[in-house]
């Protein structure tokens, strides 16, 4: 049996920035009142800060009057970059692991440096604060008492269907990432997988533009095919219902769900109105889904 090895930010040192620690750092995603007092503090008390983009962490620290020295730490250069910053905190430097935007290490690389720092025997601690995941659960209007997070699906259309079919099943309601060029895109792949449910569509958390539409997949599909889809989204999805899953037809796609029908010596537009009644959504919105 392999010996459990333990290092942790004793007590005591929980509101002091100590050497040799890693603090995973939340920022504000769109507010800046966001930021808490204890995150400023440590920002302005470790010895340097590793951020995903140095651009967009200058002018947050410049905002609040910290100066600091920095080093890129993102998703291409995680593997060498997070070797140079786990010897520096050998060394005993103190350093903050920031994101873009929310809680790093979660949909980010800062998962890789949580991993090294834990097989170098270095404690990591974290700040906590805003977390669009969260926030977007709690505004769903969705069951929040058991949730799955998928982040952004791939780009790779059969690793997307994959995971999708592997997930369409879950009685958890389920939240994704995706970015406005990528959305309705994505509202039909999560049509296809698993039929008409609830969704609530949440853009630009905390800013001034901030929008919850709380509707079902179909309709959303239906609303921007007509409107451009504009900011960041959060995508809270109603998990499966727990009859569904006896459903035939609940592991097929659409085209695969008309063409079971057909198979069945039906014409395709009497498939398609087969498949709008098992589904429960109108005949219009699977002849639109199938033919694009």
């Amino acid at each position: 049996m392999s010996s459990i090895k333990s290092r942790n930010v004793s007590r005591e040192d929980k509101n002091a920035v100590v050497g040799g620690v890693l603090y995973l750092v939340a920022t504000p995603i769109g507010n800046l009142s966001d930021i808490t007092e204890r995150a400023l503090k440590v920002l302005g008390s470790v010895d340097f800060v590793a951020a995903e983009d140095t651009r967009n962490t200058g002018k947050l620290l410049s905002y609040f009057g910290i100066s600091k020295p920095m080093v890129s730490y993102f998703e291409h250069n995680k593997r060498a970059r997070g070797e140079v910053i786990v010897e520096r905190l050998k060394n005993g430097e103190s350093c903050a692991l920031v994101t873009d935007a929310g809680t790093p290490a979660i949909s980010d690389p800062g998962e890789d440096l949580v991993v090294l720092c834990s097989e170098n025997n270095i404690p990591v601690t974290s700040i906590p604060g805003a977390s669009a995941v969260v926030n977007a659960l709690a505004l769903s209007a969705l069951p929040t008492g058991r949730f799955c997070f998928e982040g952004f699906l791939s780009t790779n259309k059969t690793d997307r269907f994959e995971r999708l079919n592997e997930i369409k099943n879950d009685t958890r309601t389920t939240i994704f990432y995706e970015a406005p060029h990528k959305l309705l895109k994505t509202l039909e792949d999560l049509y296809s997988a698993f039929g008409d449910r609830k969704i609530s569509l949440c853009r630009e958390l905390t800013k001034i533009n901030e929008e919850i539409i709380r509707t079902t997949i179909s309709q959303a599909i239906l609303y921007y095919q007509d409107n451009s889809p504009r900011g960041e989204y959060v995508l809270v999805v109603e998990g499966c219902k727990k009859s569904e899953g006896d459903e035939f037809w609940r592991n097929m796609s659409i085209e695969e769900h008309i063409e079971y029908y057909i198979s069945q010596e039906m014409k395709r537009m009497d498939a398609i109105k087969a498949v709008a009644k098992d589904r429960g959504v109108s005949k219009s919105e699977i002849y639109k889904i199938a033919n694009t």
